[in-house]
């Protein structure tokens, strides 16, 4: 087993002492559960938990974040979009396409970043500020490592483009220089501004000479003692050459160029030119790449990266990327000097400039606090192709793992859940089981959210869930009292058990109020009621009831006759048809033939001897349910009813 990196980070529990008590805990999908228990084999005397709570740790907070929020949402559809034109890219449109889906994302963590800014000005109280200030940091981290991963892996920029993506990538995350100039320019007079001399430089330092040599001729305006320096300093600036991107020369031409350039700048500096003014010699050291110029420049250079670019644009400017590990570790070493070492954003970036994707991902896996980064970076690298030949050893590559990872976080938020199902869709191994095995988990508070959730399973065809859902569904319905919504429920699972349960509390309701609820539905069960014989009959007394408000008696007759033979109706039910049998004995015409009174009398005699049937609901009760005056009422309408119709049919024979 490949061994950690490092120790793993300790979580500390408020008022739980893990040394003294033994602690209790249970995994689930995203978040643990962590109490104490009295279990205490040394010392027996104190049997109470100190600590009565039960703590919920989750592994993925950010997703409870409301600005974090809108970057999940955001990148979302960035994400969806590009797996769908997937297909259709080729060639050059292929990668030009790729690097504006990866602006898109970056743009979506500067907007998310700049909501964050905001947000921690204008919070009320410290603690809040400070993790809104933290969160920034984080992000405007994650943005300068994309943008990095955007030039070299990418863009794969070429010798000379790569240093002009190099200076911006550098001039994008070391902003405060505008602000910075914007406060000089707008004093009266600039180049006595006590920032003036900083501005300089770090203009220089970031290769925007055009605005340092206008800064130059405002002292020059104002210091004729120097103004003569300020203009030779202020034509190098002019005439360093630079591969400008819609420049046709050759790498070769430009190189030739430079190297007159660079001579030029060294003879100036070697005669002496600028030997009165300590701060345009410095400022001409710097523009030939000197080392220890630059590095006394280490407060306006920040970090050792953007000391890497300024050392490479005044002295490798057609650098070609496989050189760039080997400028950025001498940097690194020059800037830290042996006084710290290296922060987990410095490990990311050189293994970046080591063109080592992998130990990339892994190190922003380890860094980050959530897998919103490595999930989307790496599936963007996957599409680039740089990442096929890197399979883990469970089955799953790269990444799939780590999308499988952030939609599972996903999960474990009430809403952002859907989200996660297209991450899980786009997982061609285990994205489905996934799937399975989260939906199944969300809770199903409202019905709009199990609509969501059931119309999700349903486009997947995911059967088992859709039929749990709506057993669960059908449940709660059973208990809210709500028989409509419960009979629906069970029919669309196929729960033929439950549909039964639920048309069982049809008929006793009907027993007890005298009429049917959900009339809309039970008329319109159609080719559904056969799920189960009780639902069955359910339809079919509804349709008898219907056939007899219609006055169609006879068909009335016929299917009241056939629901108590087919024994189709519950034996405790029987009861109830024969009492409604008794409007239609009564009718001047005679509605039910001799053969049929002979059967409703034969289940009149069966009713009354209380012969049960074996596993029928009620049948133990069945002589406590006669009433001995309804018995008489029936033998005597059906006796009068077969004298009729013995007279009726031998009339018939008799003609």
């Amino acid at each position: 087993m490949e061994e950690l990196d490092g120790e793993p980070t300790v979580t500390l529990i408020p008022g739980v002492n893990s040394k003294k008590k033994q602690m209790c805990f249970d995994w689930g999908p995203g978040e643990m559960l962590v109490c104490e228990t009295s279990f205490n084999k040394k010392e027996k005397s104190e049997t109470v938990p100190g600590c009565p709570f039960i703590y919920i740790i989750r592994k993925d907070i950010d997703v409870y974040s409301q600005i974090l929020r809108k970057l999940f949402n955001e990148s979302h559809g960035i994400f969806v979009g590009l797996q769908r034109i997937e297909e259709e890219l080729t060639g050059k449109s292929r990668k030009a396409q790729l690097v504006r889906v990866s602006k898109n994302y970056r743009s979506v963590i500067r907007a998310c970043m700049e909501e964050m800014h905001q947000a921690a000005i204008a919070a009320k109280d410290p603690a809040s500020g400070r993790q809104f200030s933290s969160q920034v940091s984080i992000l405007s981290a994650m943005e300068l490592i994309w943008n990095l991963c955007e030039i070299l892996f990418i863009e794969v920029a070429p010798a000379g483009p790569l240093l002009l993506h190099l200076l911006d990538w550098v001039r994008l995350h070391v902003c405060e220089v505008d602000s910075l100039l914007a406060d000089v320019l707008g004093s009266e007079n600039p180049s006595k501004h006590e920032s003036f001399w900083n501005l300089v430089t770090i203009l220089v330092l970031q290769g925007r000479l055009d605005e340092a040599r206008q800064m130059l001729s405002k002292e020059a305006d104002v210091s004729p003692t120097s103004a003569g320096m300020c203009r030779i300093l202020g034509d190098l600036m002019r005439t360093m050459p630079v591969l400008s991107p819609g420049n046709t020369q050759t790498l070769t031409e430009l190189e030739l160029k430079w190297q007159h350039w660079h001579e030029e700048c060294e003879r100036h500096l070697q005669d002496g030119t600028f030997a009165s003014s300590p701060r345009l010699e410095s400022l001409c050291k710097i523009m030939l790449g000197d080392e220890a110029a630059l590095l006394e420049q280490k407060e306006l250079l920040n970090n050792w990266y953007h000391f890497l670019v300024t050392r490479l644009l005044y002295s490798h400017p057609t650098v070609k990327p496989i050189d760039l590990h080997f400028y950025a570790q001498s940097s690194l070493d020059l800037f830290l000097g042996g006084e710290s070492s290296p922060e987990p954003l410095d490990n990311i970036l050189m293994a970046a400039f080591e063109f080592d994707i992998h130990q990339v991902i892994k190190e922003c896996s380890i860094a980050l606090s959530n897998w919103w980064f490595v999930a989307h970076l790496t599936d963007l690298l996957d599409h680039c192709k740089l990442l096929q030949s890197h399979n883990l050893y469970f089955g799953s590559n790269m990444r799939e793992f780590l999308l499988l990872e952030y939609a599972s976080g996903l999960f474990a938020h009430h809403s952002l859940w859907q989200l996660g199902v297209d991450y899980f869709d786009y997982c061609p191994e285990l994205g489905r089981v996934s799937l399975e095995l989260h939906i199944e988990r969300i809770p199903l508070s409202t019905e709009q959210k199990a609509l969501k959730v059931l119309r999700i399973c349903e486009q997947r065809q995911m059967t088992e869930q859709v039929r749990s859902i709506c057993k669960i569904l059908a449940m709660k319905a059973v208990r809210n009292n709500r028989l409509g919504s419960a009979l629906s429920w069970s029919i669309r699972a196929k729960d033929a058990a439950f549909a039964t349960l639920v048309s069982d509390r049809f008929l006793r309701d009907y027993c007890e109020r005298g009429c049917f609820s959900d009339l809309d539905l039970i008329d319109n069960l159609g080719p559904a009621m056969m799920l189960s014989d009780r639902l069955t009959f359910l339809g079919k007394y509804r349709e008898f009831h219907r056939f007899y408000g219609e006055k169609r008696f006879f068909d009335a007759a016929s299917l009241l006759l056939s629901l108590m033979t087919s024994q189709i109706a519950p034996r405790c039910f029987w009861v109830t048809l024969l009492t409604d049998a008794l409007p239609l004995l009564e009718q001047k015409q005679v509605i039910f033939t001799t053969e049929q009174t002979y059967e409703l009398m034969r289940c009149l005699e069966d009713l009354a001897s209380g012969r049960p049937v074996r596993g029928e609901p009620g049948a133990q009760r069945l002589q406590e349910d006669i009433e001995n005056t309804k018995l008489e009422m029936l033998r005597l309408a059906l006796a009068r009813n077969l004298a009729r119709a013995i007279i009726k049919e031998g009339s018939l024979e008799g003609s």
